[in-house]
């Protein structure tokens, strides 16, 4: 009779890693943590492994506020966002009509994971995830035309997860990874 191997916890990713990192710094800013207990989490933070080591590391520290949802909106014409803009964790867009263009190749993104809620009308959308990003589609009503979203060949494990939902009219929606 052969044991089983013991599992081993799953490894932490680089945005786990930063995202603790600035919890401790914001810790200390708000005067939660002496400049002496900062350097001993931020240390933590840093060389930690697994989740646990990084529960050691913000232990009575506050938790994060919770996010509201971000709304981008038009009753026609074009939604477009691409260069470094800052991602919230929940965005929500509504086009009655028009062309959406969501470029999160080079865009600042705290969260491990974020939502995009689209509430479309007519008009294509197209998104387009950094290359190490996981994609998610949900509950997506669609109500002409399917969407369309190639798995890359490569992928790099530890980006984000973006998790895509909502209602489209008349349309299409592609999605795809970005190249470099």
């Amino acid at each position: 009779m052969t044991s089983l191997p013991e599992q081993q916890p799953p490894l932490i990713s680089e945005n786990d890693r930063d995202t603790a990192v600035r919890r401790v710094q914001q810790g200390y800013a708000e005067g939660h943590l002496s400049h002496e207990e900062m350097d001993e989490r931020l240390h933590q933070a840093l060389t930690a492994r697994t989740r646990g080591d990084l529960v050691s590391a913000l232990a009575s520290l506050p938790d994060e506020p919770a996010e509201s949802t971000f709304t981008i909106a038009a009753a026609g014409g074009r939604i477009h966002r691409r260069g470094a803009w800052r991602v919230p964790r929940t965005l929500k867009v509504e086009s009655a009509f028009g062309r959406v263009h969501l470029d999160l190749s080079r865009a600042v993104i705290e969260h491990p994971v974020v939502d995009i809620e689209l509430q479309l009308g007519t008009g294509r959308a197209r998104i387009t995830v950094p290359r190490d990003a996981t994609v998610e589609v949900g509950e997506l009503q669609t109500g002409w035309k399917d969407w369309r979203y190639k798995i890359p060949r490569r992928s790099r494990p530890g980006g984000p997860t973006i998790r895509i939902s909502g209602a489209m009219g008349f349309g299409r929606l592609k999605i795809r990874h970005a190249r470099r």
